[in-house]
């Protein structure tokens, strides 16, 4: 071998063609029944969603606040206000943040509300309604 050093050259790694995913948008839950607040979480981070689940109005506010929620599910009968009631403060904070309101009591009024969801409906068109309200 001649006085070289023996050199290896490297070629940088092209970027992967592939697109990077976008995570999936951050949902808040509002349901004070704990056994339907962590089914209703589980279903929709088995979607690939990100969810925070809070059991009360007051919570939900406070959260709605402070993180970067992009759609709210609510259950209609809570403890000390309905959804709609709490919908309508929701509204006032982040009014472009669609609110679903997902109750086995159909509600008087759905003011405040984007969609309405009765929990009877099968959790594909459950899913499938979220899916529709978070492209909007």
């Amino acid at each position: 071998m001649s006085g070289l050093a023996a050199r290896t050259f490297v070629r940088p790694r092209k970027a992967s063609s592939r697109p990077i995913p976008f995570p999936k948008p951050l949902i808040l839950c509002i349901e004070d029944d704990p056994i339907y607040r962590h089914l209703r979480k589980a279903v929709l981070e088995k979607e690939g969603y990100n969810v925070i689940g809070v059991t009360s109005a007051d919570e939900a506010l406070e959260t709605l606040r402070e993180a970067p929620v992009r759609c709210i599910i609510a259950d209609h009968m809570l403890k000390g206000r309905t959804g709609i009631e709490a919908a309508k403060e929701m509204k006032e904070i982040k009014p472009d943040v669609p609110i679903i309101l997902y109750s086995g009591t159909n509600p008087e009024t759905i003011q405040h509300v984007d969609v309405f969801i009765n929990k009877g409906e099968p959790t594909a068109t459950f899913l499938q309604i979220v899916h529709d309200v978070l492209r909007r």
